[in-house]
């Protein structure tokens, strides 16, 4: 084993993801749930596709009018209730027949394959959704139906795959290996995959020679509030500290909620700007995929979040890698309660005594990440993030922050885009707002 500079724990020299190619950096893109939930259709899909491919002179990058597709956000997911639900088959199947194909709801998608040849036209990907949580089947662990819906993702193009933890189809080597057994016909060949099951139903945690997806989610489902982003991030940092989020798998806390006003849940009245701000740095900053869920052809919406979404200091720091997928050095010893019942410890198969066992959510005042950009403290990025109900100052000292070794550091403030100056052993952001994060990049001098 290696030890590298500037890392928490002893990494492997070489670490093995799935050998499908793909996700070497976070991926990026949409997903429909936090937006439609489950009153999606063809027409509102292929609806958000025109939006990432829009040139809308209004969002510039540099004086240029640029798409989210521009920017990296190229792939575009369905995220359940394609499905007809009913009774199918010989077993009562909910969405399949007895030879293991799944039954589509045409009256929502007439076509799916001209909606992913939409897609591809545009330039995006399409990402299809499986072992569905509207009525999920619990039926269906034998391997046809797995090769039926393999083989319907292959009729109908799509090029990734969100595998869901609800229903019997759960056998993720499976889905790897029935996937890699499967020819195209249109999409590629191979098929970007998200084990979505929730940080807890089995397998759901990769090893450091196996991980048969592409990234996986460390956590229940987040919602659009500050307690539940948080909760969520907290959930990736075992795995980074254990070196299991790496190119080819990533940990990943869930879609953002960046520009979501409300969620299919309930009760949720979005984030303020400022918990916008630290929601979006915090997932850069853990290398989470980022996966927009908004209302992309909302003028309000989208000219507010704008200056988030398209920082491509910011995407910079998402789209690199340098041995270490980013966690905290430094935490407040004070801690406080963001939430009664921790919402990242949730999801839709917990039984009523294991809703009833799960505590508060608690977290430091104030919490530090750093990401390596590149090797040996050349560039770091560094997240403050400011949990507590109040405007704190928060002070860093260079010498915390793991492989960091300039006692005189350059420092660069990426979500306004201004070099701070050099500073000698510390720098202290005065009067960090109540749920909002400074954002910086250190380099030596």
């Amino acid at each position: 084993r290696l030890f590298c500079p500037g890392m928490l724990h002893p990494l492997p020299f070489v670490a093995l993801a799935n050998d499908n190619g793909l996700a070497k950096l976070p991926p990026m893109g949409w997903r429909s749930w936090n937006l439609f939930g489950a009153n999606v259709n063809q027409n509102l899909l292929e609806g958000i596709m025109d939006g990432m491919i829009r040139r809308d002179p209004r969002y510039t990058v540099d004086g240029v009018p640029t798409s989210l597709c521009d920017l990296g956000y190229c792939d575009v997911g369905l995220d359940d209730n394609w499905q007809k639900c009913g009774k199918y088959g010989s077993e009562d199947y909910t969405y399949h027949l007895d030879d293991g194909s799944p039954v589509i709801n045409f009256d929502r998608f007439p076509s799916m394959k001209n909606m992913t040849n939409k897609a591809h036209s545009l330039g995006l990907a399409a990402g299809w959704y499986g072992n569905n949580c509207i009525c999920s089947d619990h039926k269906i662990g034998d391997r046809k139906f797995y090769e039926g819906d393999t083989k319907a993702l292959r009729s109908f193009g799509f090029d990734s795959w969100k595998l869901d933890g609800c229903g019997a189809q759960t056998d993720m080597q499976l889905w790897d290996d029935v996937i890699k057994a499967s020819e195209p016909t249109t999409g590629r060949k191979s098929i970007m995959v998200e084990n979505c099951h929730w940080g807890s139903r089995v397998p759901y945690k990769p090893n450091a020679t196996w991980c048969p997806w592409n990234f996986y989610r460390t956590s229940g489902d987040v919602r659009a509030n500050y307690g539940s982003v948080v909760g969520n991030l907290q959930t990736t940092i075992k795995y980074a500290q254990q070196n299991l989020s790496y190119p080819g798998c990533w940990a990943y806390p869930d879609m953002l909620e960046v520009g979501v006003l409300h969620s299919p849940f309930g009760g949720d009245k979005g984030l303020t700007i400022e918990e916008t701000r630290a929601h979006f740095g915090a997932w850069v900053i853990v290398s989470s995929p980022l996966t927009l869920s908004h209302d992309v052809n909302n003028h309000t919406i989208q000219q507010a979040i704008w200056p988030l979404i398209a920082n491509k200091e910011v995407i910079e720091v998402s789209q690199s890698y340098a041995g270490h997928s980013g966690s905290p050095f430094k935490s407040a010893t004070e801690q406080l309660i963001l939430a009664k019942v921790n919402p990242a410890a949730l999801h839709a198969q917990m039984t009523v005594e294991e809703l009833g066992a799960v505590g508060p959510l608690l977290v430091p005042a104030w919490q530090y990440f750093y990401k390596p950009m590149l090797p040996g403290g050349a560039k770091t990025a560094v997240l403050l993030m400011n949990h507590a109900p109040n405007a704190a100052d928060l002070s860093l000292d260079f010498k915390d922050i793991p492989g960091v070794t300039c006692s005189t550091c350059k420092l660069r403030d990426i979500w306004n885009h201004k070099d701070l100056g050099s500073f000698d052993g510390s720098y202290i952001a005065k009067e960090v707002a109540s749920h909002d994060a400074v954002f910086l990049v250190l380099t030596p001098g």
